[in-house]
């Protein structure tokens, strides 16, 4: 068996090792048309019921996203997606101030009052293309920046697939 390279990574103070095992994201999305829970956790006291058992099955960190990016993806305003994320991560982060949490997001006013609401790593699936200034946010807070990879934007991104 070939081994995999160790990292280490700073959450919250804490150093989280990479490559020793895989790592569980659980994934809490606040949007109504999500791919994978189609607006099961709307509701703010559901959604933190929900990424708590999440924690409880073993999910290492909760990743949570107020908008969509499943195919054919409507973009929603800040606002908006602050309304969805912010009570849900202040929340979880007030019962489990253990839990690493995520913030799913590509606008860096997100990543910034999310990181003052409780998370702790940014998780952005445009890879910075969307918005850089992603990068200074997490610069200026020490924060995990994990960037994703995404063909155009989820309105277009089934469009001409090769």
């Amino acid at each position: 068996m070939t081994s995999r390279p160790n990292f280490e990574i700073t959450v919250r103070g804490e150093k989280v090792r990479l490559g020793e095992r895989t790592l569980i994201m659980g994934v809490l999305n606040v949007t109504p048309d999500s791919f994978s829970d189609g607006g099961r956790f709307l509701d703010t006291e559901r959604a933190i019921a929900h990424g708590l058992e999440l924690a409880k099955q073993g999910a290492d960190w909760i990743d949570v996203g107020g908008e969509s990016t499943r195919p054919g993806a409507k973009p929603v305003s800040a606002e908006e997606e602050m309304r969805r994320v912010l009570p849900v991560i202040r929340g979880l982060h007030q019962k489990k101030p253990s839990l690493p949490i995520s913030i799913d997001t590509t606008k860096s006013v997100i990543a910034e009052a999310a990181i003052q609401a409780g998370a702790s790593i940014i998780n952005d699936v445009s890879g910075l293309r969307f918005d850089p200034r992603l990068a200074d946010v997490a610069r200026r807070h020490r924060t995990p920046l994990i960037l994703m990879h995404l063909r155009g934007r989820p309105e277009t991104t089934q469009q001409k697939p090769f």
